[in-house]
């Protein structure tokens, strides 16, 4: 399983079958049109191409100037069918008008008889295509000065998709032209990836190049949906962010049911799901935003055995699916097809090898359907309570919660479910502080490396989660967690790590990047300063390698610089300053001489500037000399910067010094850098599991915070297995849930009403309108998927046994695209339900069959409920038709129940409590009215069923309507970057004076109450460290321990989100904290005034203590007073 993306996919672009299907041959019969990919060291046509280890192409012009041959080859067919669809697909008047000009007679669509179309050999154009052939579907950038240029077709992409501007209008005369400033590079990308485009970066070689030549360019990287273009990341200072990963996915079909093969490009990971329901394929579609999506032909022949897939029975759903993006037909076998498939779209070698990350176990749940998933929210969905947000808390957002998804939406095997939920009841215990839990998607690992573009930011952050994984199995308490977690992280990458290689591993990447990054708190490369030269120079031209790596690797490099740059200090005072001091020491009215150094950054010189300085009379005077040297500045082409710049040859000869020094301190940076992505490239497997651990450790740990705050409770989950000699099923018979309430509501807050439910077999349940079916169904569900997940539920005591499956129907909406009724709609969900359940299945069904004829619909509800009996699982149908009891049922094991009900001043009202019995009372009259519904027609409906049904009940509703009021009915409710540490002296002088002063009367209170085994205990939360979940919902004091040695005091019953709001402030956001438990808020006030007025009479300097002057207690005396009297 891998971590993918929680939004619905939303393609812009409506589907268009592709022809390129036509043109496929056999998997034997094809060759790979796309080059090799270029990690390897090869040479092609000496003259126009050469392969470097970084993956860069160099192309160079020739002299000869031949006409290309632009007729088409064979390969390139389905590739410009596929652009001249997307052409036809533009919408902008300025799109539309290039569309006109674009042909379709080469891949970049250059019509060679316009303006600047020339395709001959040694063109930019020429160049263009050679590098639009090895990536015939991607959209073509070529840097050119200071713009990244497209042409024919993809120019027309860039207007359409990415708001740019057609180069020099839309005249009818020239081929289509557009582009983006380099500073613009990122947000076209951005731009063209989220409308499914992919895009081939070219760049240009910098540094000088001959006369009269074209600068020689390579392919720099590539941007896809999920994967953004990194290249030159390594010498920046700055983060950037990776989107979801989004995989080439493969649909087939076979005897088991329905495959799913995900690929992913960057990882070199597939996994294979099979013997998927078809509304479980389409939930995985609806949470995967997939790059490119191919269905196999078998899907063409469904069990109708009609000729349009989805028209009769199975298949509708998922051809509605798919109806809605983009697609492709592919055939043979489909995982090795796939696998080709990607090779071409990427283009990989035929010797890339993707690996299996496929985890197989008999025993997992069946993946959640698709209105399972939406009906308790594990989806969002309009009007929905979204499970998710109840999990977790509001700041647990990216990675963890997308993992708490993906576990709900594929529920884990037992042994799986085990291991996380007693890594969460340790989680729940302990009281040591706990790490960060630094979170970098696997994804964003390995490309930086692959690429070699991590930077030293990056470099931190690896650190930061090895670190966080030696934190973890150096404490006692937390090494227990981290063995628990290495089974969920193997399932979740695929692979297999023992615990004593991962911890050694992570100690020995962590002290080999400290060898290498400068780290902070290290003072020995600060930015070179001198009087003569204005500071931001230095800062600018140093800022890009200084502070990256340790000084020790860069010695000589250093020197280099300081040389340089004293050098050049020199120099400007020797040329400048004379000039300087004669002009401050002439004075003239307005109009004299001005000048000064100043720094010119867009040229990144330091020259003077002045005007009116030459004197009318040259006197041997000082500063003359200096005068006669100067020279107008000019710019890297030679031109003159402006009437107001100078400069002087030793000074431009001192700042080219400066600069080589300068680069090459940088390119030695670089080196290091590029050097360590490389090493780390052998242990990425380390780094990917590490990485997908501590995203499961923060999952789990928030959720632990949150079910402590809700007041949830860890199940009991049981498991059926199997006698070895016979087929004899063993383990729990039922589920038992005891004060289970809607996991919506905060019991916390008060207000739930909570049912029990002992559920051995089937339940018929029935209830008026409002009484709480659907939220019961609802709620059962949620807590038997949380159960089987391994998480914390809704309730005082659970029993639930780990399902094969959870199904939950609800209600069912008509599907006008499809042509298919809300009847048919629910009918094809309950062919699916039937066909999935067995007698380890938990279904839950409401309002069954109420979309059509009622006699009809109530036989084929005893027909359905019929079948669940003899299959013997659990679950609930509810239902109004109740014409089901007088059918001559044949069940076994199912039993009736039903929504309570009580009289209220002579009102029918519901309870929302489930009882044994049948309830034939719909309040059906009463919620109209309630809903606002016009008194004349309920009287009316009112005329009617009492012409129709018994006359034994006129008196019974004639009182009911008499007697109703407005309804009483409760409404449900809408639903640190390491800096330094302060030393320990400091932490133990604190921890010794709260012990002295507090100590002996809280053990008293403990002793006298008879708790004597919670004696006083401090415990330190480090500056990356947060408050373990025991902290949650218990009154504390506690003192921080600020970096500048200065202290607070204060008490909360919210730990953890006292100390988030402390770090948030300047100047503590490495602030650690000493804390300990009392026994109720009112103590911890008491607690909290008596240190801050003692810990300050002990030489210690508080931040607050003016607090403890707005108390009525704060002296001992007066505390063991307070506390004798409790």
């Amino acid at each position: 399983m891998y971590l993918q993306t929680a939004r619905i996919a939303v393609i812009l672009i409506p589907r268009r079958r592709s022809l390129s299907f036509l043109l496929n041959h056999p998997l034997h019969q094809r060759r790979c049109f796309f080059s090799s990919s270029v990690p390897s060291l090869t040479v092609r046509r000496s003259d126009h191409l050469f392969y470097f280890k970084e993956r860069r192409i160099f192309t160079k012009a020739t002299k000869k100037h031949k006409q290309l041959n632009t007729s088409i080859e064979e390969k390139d067919y389905s590739h410009i069918i596929w652009w001249k669809e997307r052409m036809q697909l533009c919408r902008k008047p300025s799109s539309v008008m290039l569309v006109k000009r674009v042909t379709y007679s080469n891949l970049l669509g250059v019509d060679t008889g316009l303006k600047n179309g020339s395709l001959k050999e040694g063109t930019l154009n020429w160049e263009m295509l050679q590098f639009k052939s090895r990536f015939p579907r991607e959209v073509l950038l070529c840097r050119v000065g200071e713009f990244y240029e497209a042409i024919g077709i993809d120019a027309c992409i860039l207007v359409e998709y990415a708001g740019l501007n057609p180069f020099g209008g839309i005249r009818s005369d020239s081929i289509p032209r557009a582009g983006c400033p380099v500073v613009n590079l990122r947000q076209t990308l951005d731009d063209l990836t989220r409308n499914g485009f992919s895009v081939c970066i070219v760049e240009e070689v910098q540094g000088p190049t001959q006369a009269r030549s074209r600068k020689s360019r390579f392919i720099s990287g590539h941007a896809y949906p999920g994967s953004p273009y990194v290249f030159g990341l390594v010498g920046d200072d700055h983060d950037i962010d990776f989107p979801d990963p989004m995989p080439v996915v493969g649909i087939s079909r076979s005897a088991k049911g329905y495959c799913m093969v995900s690929v992913l490009e960057t990882m070199k990971t597939y996994s294979a799901v099979d013997g998927l329901t078809e509304e479980a394929l389409v939930t995985k579609l609806r949470t995967c935003r997939c790059h490119h999506l191919f269905l196999h032909k078998s899907l063409r022949h469904d069990s109708s055995g009609t000729c349009r897939w989805g028209e009769f029975g199975e298949g509708g759903l998922l051809w509605g699916e798919c109806n809605a993006r983009q697609f492709e037909w592919f055939e043979g076998y489909p995982v090795k097809e796939l696998l080709f498939k990607v090779k071409e779209l990427y283009g990989f070698a035929d010797d890339i090898t993707f690996r299996n990350v496929t985890v197989t176990s008999d025993n997992r749940p069946c993946p959640l359907h698709l209105g399972t998933a939406t009906q308790i929210g594990a989806l969002p969905t309009e009007g929905i309570p979204c499970l998710l947000n109840m999990l977790l808390p509001s700041n647990c957002t990216g990675l963890p919660a997308m993992y708490i998804r993906d576990l709900l939406l594929n529920p884990p095997a037992y042994d799986i479910a085990s291991t996380i939920q007693e890594a969460c009841k340790l989680m729940s215990n302990i009281t040591c502080s706990i790490p960060e839990f630094t979170c970098i998607t696997s994804a964003k690992l390995v490309k930086l490396l692959e690429l070699r573009e991590t930077n030293h930011i990056e470099f931190c952050k690896i650190r930061s989660v090895l670190d966080d994984i030696s934190l973890l199995y150096k404490n006692s308490e937390l090494k227990e967690i981290l063995k628990l977690l290495m089974d969920p992280a193997w399932v979740a990458t695929g692979l297999k790590v023992e615990l004593e290689t991962l911890v050694n591993e992570c100690k020995s990447i962590s002290c080999r990047i400290c060898e290498i990054i400068f780290l902070d708190g290290e003072h020995d490369q600060k930015m070179s300063s001198y009087t003569t030269v204005p500071n931001e120079f230095f800062e600018d031209m140093e800022s890009s390698w200084k502070g990256r790596v340790k000084r020790i690797h860069l010695e000589e490099e250093y020197a280099e610089v300081d040389e340089a740059a004293k050098a050049l200090s020199v120099t400007i005072r020797e040329d400048f300053v004379p000039i300087i001091s004669r002009i401050r020491a002439t004075t003239a009215p307005l109009g004299g001489p001005k000048g000064e150094i100043l720094y010119s950054r867009e040229h990144e010189a330091v020259w003077f500037k002045g005007k009116r300085f030459v004197p009318s009379i040259w006197a041997g005077t000082p500063g003359e000399e200096q005068i006669k040297q100067l020279r107008p500045a000019l710019d890297a082409k030679g031109k003159k910067v402006g009437e107001e710049w100078f400069t002087s040859k030793k000074v431009e000869d001192a700042l080219t010094r400066y600069h080589e020094a300068g680069n090459k301190a940088k390119a030695k940076v670089l080196e290091l850098l590029r050097g360590l992505s490389t090493e780390l490239q052998t242990k990425i497997n380390i780094l990917v599991f590490a990485s997908m651990l501590l995203v499961i450790g923060k999952a789990l740990f928030s959720h632990v915070s949150e079910g402590r705050r809700r007041k949830w409770i860890f199940p009991t989950i049981t498991q059926r297995h199997r006698s070895e000699d016979a087929e004899i099923l063993h383990g729990a018979d039922g589920m038992k849930i005891t004060g289970l309430w809607p996991y919506w509501f905060d019991a916390a807050q008060g207000g739930a009403v909570r049912n029990t439910v002992d559920m051995r077999s089937l339940f018929l349940l029935t209830g008026p309108n409002g009484g709480g079916k659907s939220s019961l169904l609802r709620s059962i569900c949620a807590a038997a998927l949380l159960g089987i997940c391994g998480f914390m539920v809704p309730a005082e005591s659970a029993i639930i046994p780990h399902f094969d499956s959870i199904m939950l129907h609800m209600k069912s909406y008509d599907s006008p695209a499809d042509g298919k009724s809300s009847f048919q709609i629910e009918m094809s969900e309950i062919r699916s339900i039937i066909a999935g359940a067995t007698s380890n299945s938990l279904v839950l069904i409401d309002e069954i069959c109420r979309g059509t004829e009622t006699a009809k619909g109530t036989c084929i509800a005893g027909s359905i409920i019929e079948t669940l009996d003899a299959i013997g699982c659990l679950g609930i149908v509810s239902t109004h038709l109740h014409g089901i009891f007088d059918l001559p049922l044949r069940m076994k094991n199912a039993v009736f129940k039903s929504m309570g009900t009580e009289c209220i001043d002579n009102q029918t009202m519901p309870t929302w409590r489930l009882i044994d019995g049948i309830c034939k009372e719909s309040l059906a009259f009463e919620t109209a009215q309630r809903e606002g519904v016009p008194e004349a027609l309920i009287q009316r409906a009112e005329e009617l069923y009492l012409s129709v049904y018994s006359k034994d009940k006129i008196t019974k509703i004639e009182s009911t309507l008499k007697q109703y009021r407005p309804s009483r009915l409760e409404k449900e409710p809408s639903p640190l970057n390491q800096s330094l540490k302060l030393s320990e002296i400091l932490c133990k002088e604190v921890e010794n004076a709260i012990v002295g002063i507090c100590g002996k009367s809280v053990n008293d209170f403990f002793v006298k109450k008879d708790i004597s085994e919670l004696a006083m205990r401090c415990v330190l939360i480090g500056p990356r460290e947060q408050p373990p979940p025991s902290t949650i919902g218990a009154s504390s004091v506690y003192v921080m321990l600020r970096p500048d040695r200065k202290i607070y005091v204060g008490e909360t019953d919210d730990l953890e989100g006292r100390v988030r709001a402390h770090r948030l402030k300047e100047g503590t956001q490495n602030a650690s904290f000493l804390y300990f438990l009392v026994p109720g808020k009112s103590m911890a006030c008491q607690l909290e005034t008596l240190l801050i007025n003692q810990l300050s009479t002990r030489g210690f300097h508080l931040t607050n203590i003016a607090d403890g002057k707005h108390r009525n207690f704060g002296t001992s005396e007066l505390l063991g007073k307070e506390m004798m009297a409790r």
